[in-house]
């Protein structure tokens, strides 16, 4: 049996959310790009190496800050996008401040610090359970009302 799902207009919310990230990612992007030119590692290297480069942790610390911000966007993207149908303000609320905490994610990795990702950026682990129980309300609506 089909079930059809109404978008709610504030879901226009949910999209310019992944709308946001989207420059966050490009912006990280073009931050690898400055690092691999000024620490000297060019392509098609996506690590610098220790024993080859001074330089190796810094850039490596950059490189890892937006590589690990894009192992996590398909999670991201699939709760947001899900997890907003039911509850489009809170899940743009938490997209917000998962992507801001991204932000000081990758400032902080890229510091050359690796634990000063987690000083504000560890926040988006908790705006990332928020959409996880956000989709997850979802899908439970979903089930009770094809059973009702």
């Amino acid at each position: 049996m089909a079930v059809s799902v109404e978008i709610p207009r504030e879901y226009g919310y949910v999209v310019l959310v992944v709308v946001l990230y989207t420059f966050l990612n490009f912006w990280m992007g073009f931050q690898v790009g400055k690092a691999r030119r000024k620490y000297k590692v060019f392509y098609p290297n996506l690590y610098a190496i220790e024993s080859e480069n001074k330089d190796a942790k810094l850039f490596n610390c950059v490189q890892r800050g937006h590589q690990n911000s894009l192992e996590a966007m398909p999670v991201f993207f699939v709760t947001l996008l899900v997890g907003g149908f039911q509850h489009p303000i809170i899940a743009a609320g938490l997209g917000v401040l998962y992507t801001v905490a991204r932000f000081f994610y990758f400032k902080g990795y890229s510091s050359g610090v690796p634990e000063n990702r987690l000083k504000i950026g560890g926040f988006n682990f908790l705006a990332l359970f928020g959409l996880i129980i956000c989709t997850a309300s979802f899908g439970i609506h979903l089930l009770i009302r094809e059973v009702l």
